[in-house]
C-alpha cells in the first residue's frame, strides 16, 4: 500500500505537470523553458517561491536537525524571515534588470552588468557548483524516501538513480512551467498533512498537548531547549545560530535558481506581494520542528542513525500504511520540485553563460538540446555525491549557502555602488573562497572566530577585498541596473 500511494501522489503530479507545462505553451526557446516567458502570476510565482519552505531542506532535513540537536533547529525561523526581508528590497531589482537586458541566468546578470563575459562564466562555474551540492540534498532525501517505500531490496545505488530519473521528468520537456504546477500541488498536500501530522502527534507520543510535546522534551533530554542544544561539542551556540541566519538570508536571493525565478515574475508587484507574506508562511516551522520532536520523544530510531531520515521512520513507526504512502509520495514531490529547478538553472547557465560565449553561432534548438544533456550530466555527478554521503541534509544547505555567497558581494554592489567592476568582484570571490576552503584559513577563523559560521565569515573576506580593490582602481563603468522610475509594473 505504501509503495501504490506513494507511486500514485508522484506520477499524478508528474502527468499533471507535464499536460499543464505543455498547455501554457511549448518550450522552444530558453527563456520560455527557463524563466516560463516572465509571465508568472502571483499564485504561480508563490507556489515557485515562498513554496520553497516546503522542501526536503525544511520538511526532512529541519525536523532531523530537530530531533539529533534541539535548539539549532531554530535557525529556520531567522533565515527565513531575514531572507523575506532582504528580498523585498533585492528581488524587485533583479526583476528589473531581468526586463531590461533580456537576461535569463544569474550569470547573465555579472556578464552584461559588469561588461565583462569572461566573469559571467566564472559566475556561471560557481553557481553550477553550488547547484549540485544543493540537488545533491533533494537526491539524498528522495533515495530514502524511495528506500522505505521499495523496502530494503532497493540499494542506495538504485535508488540514487530512480530518484535522478524522476527529477529529471519533471522539467526535460516543458521546463519552468511543469515544475511551478507540482510545486502547487506539493504546497498544498504538505500542508495538509503537516497540520493532519501535528493534530495526532501528542496521543502518539504520550503528551497532553502540542506544548506538552516541547515540555516533556525539555525534561527528558538535557539541554534540548537552549543553545547549544544536545551536542555541545558540534559549537552550535547563540553566535552560531546568529551567524548562520545572516549567512542564509543574504545568499539565499544570491543562489542561482532564485535569481531564475525572479526573472519569471510578471510584475515587481508580484515579487513584493511574496516577500511581504512569505514571513507568515515560514510559521509553518513550528510544526515541522515539532514533528522531530515528537520523533524524538518517541524514541525513533532511524536506519544508521541517520538524522535526514528520523521523520520519516516515525511517520513510519506510528501511522497506519495509508497515512505513510501519502505522506512519502508528498515527501517525493519535496525533493523533485526544488530538484528539476535546480538542475533546469545549472543546465541553462552552462548553455548561456559557458557553451555559447565558446561557440557564438550556436542556434536555439541546438542550445535546447545541450541544456538538456546538461541536466542530466549534473544530476549524475549529483548521484555520485550523494552515495557514500553522511551528513544532514542542513549541513548540507549550509556549504551550498556558503559556496554561492562569494558571489553575494558582486551582487549588492551591483544595485548600491557604480565603482564596483569586473576584476575587482573576481579578486574577491577568489579571495572569498581562498578564506572558505583552505586549511590555513579554518584554523585561523576556528581560533579567532569561534562557533561563528564560516561561510559568513568569508563572505565578508569576500566583499572587503572587492571593495578595496575598486576604491584603489577604477575599472570599466558598468551598465546601470538600478529600479526605473515608474513603479506601476
Amino acid at each position: 500500500m505504501i509503495l501504490a500511494l506513494s507511486l500514485a501522489v508522484v506520477l499524478g503530479t508528474m502527468v499533471g505537470a507535464l499536460l499543464y507545462g505543455r498547455r501554457q505553451a511549448r518550450a522552444q526557446t530558453m527563456a520560455e523553458w527557463a524563466v516560463g516567458g516572465r509571465r508568472f502570476g502571483m499564485l504561480i510565482f508563490w507556489f515557485l517561491n515562498a513554496g520553497e519552505i516546503y522542501t526536503t531542506f525544511a520538511v526532512l532535513g529541519i525536523s532531523g536537525f530537530a530531533w539529533s540537536q534541539g535548539a539549532p533547529a531554530y535557525l529556520a525561523f531567522t533565515s527565513v524571515s531575514l531572507s523575506a526581508t532582504i528580498g523585498y528590497w533585492l528581488m524587485p531589482r533583479i526583476w528589473e534588470a531581468g526586463r531590461r537586458y533580456d537576461l535569463v541566468t544569474q550569470a547573465d546578470f555579472f556578464a552584461v552588468h559588469y561588461r565583462a563575459t569572461w566573469l559571467g562564466v566564472v559566475v556561471g562555474i560557481a553557481g553550477i557548483a553550488a547547484l549540485i551540492v544543493y540537488v545533491q540534498i533533494q537526491i539524498t532525501a528522495l533515495s530514502l524516501i524511495i528506500r522505505l517505500s521499495l523496502g530494503s531490496d532497493a540499494s542506495p545505488l538504485v535508488a540514487a538513480v530512480l530518484a535522478a530519473a524522476i527529477m529529471l521528468a519533471f522539467v526535460y520537456f516543458a521546463g519552468l512551467r511543469s515544475a511551478a504546477f507540482a510545486a502547487g500541488v506539493k504546497d498544498v498536500l504538505m500542508v495538509i498533512i503537516v497540520i493532519a501530522l501535528s493534530t495526532t502527534v501528542a496521543a502518539k507520543v504520550g503528551a497532553a498537548s502540542i506544548l506538552d510535546v516541547f515540555a516533556l522534551a525539555q525534561d527528558r533530554h538535557p539541554g534540548f531547549g537552549s543553545f547549544p542544544g544536545m551536542n555541545p561539542a558540534m559549537g552550535l551556540s547563540s553566535t552560531w545560530l546568529m551567524t548562520a541566519a545572516l549567512n542564509v538570508a543574504l545568499g539565499n536571493w544570491i543562489l542561482p535558481h532564485m535569481f531564475q525565478l525572479c526573472f519569471a515574475a510578471g510584475s515587481r508587484r508580484t515579487i513584493r506581494r511574496n516577500a511581504i507574506w512569505q514571513p507568515i508562511y515560514s510559521l509553518s516551522y513550528f510544526f515541522i520542528i515539532l514533528l522531530g520532536v515528537a520523533a524524538l520523544l518517541a524514541g525513533t530510531q532511524p536506519p544508521g542513525g541517520d538524522a535526514n531520515a528520523a521523520l520519516l521512520q516515525f511517520v513510519s513507526d506510528r501511522y497506519p500504511a495509508w497515512a505513510v504512502g501519502v505522506f512519502a509520495g508528498t515527501a517525493c514531490l519535496l525533493a523533485l520540485v526544488p530538484g528539476s529547478v535546480l538542475l533546469l538553472t545549472a543546465s541553462a547557465i552552462f548553455t548561456r553563460n559557458i557553451v555559447r560565449p565558446l561557440h557564438p553561432q550556436i542556434g536555439e534548438r541546438a542550445m535546447m538540446l545541450t541544456s538538456r544533456l546538461a541536466m542530466i550530466a549534473f544530476a549524475g555527478i549529483a548521484v555520485w555525491l550523494t552515495l557514500g554521503a553522511t551528513r544532514s541534509l542542513v549541513e548540507i544547505g549550509l556549504s551550498a549557502y556558503a559556496a554561492i555567497g562569494m558571489l553575494a558581494p558582486g551582487v549588492y554592489l551591483a544595485f548600491t555602488w557604480k565603482r564596483a567592476h569586473a576584476v575587482g568582484v573576481f579578486i574577491g570571490i577568489v579571495a572569498g573562497y581562498c578564506a572558505l576552503l583552505l586549511p590555513p584559513a579554518q584554523a585561523f577563523w576556528n581560533s579567532h572566530f569561534p562557533e561563528w559560521d564560516q561561510g559568513l565569515l568569508a563572505m565578508a573576506t569576500d566583499a572587503i577585498v572587492t571593495i578595496l580593490i575598486c576604491a584603489l582602481w577604477r575599472g570599466p563603468t558598468p551598465h546601470p541596473v538600478g529600479p526605473a522610475t515608474s513603479t506601476s509594473s
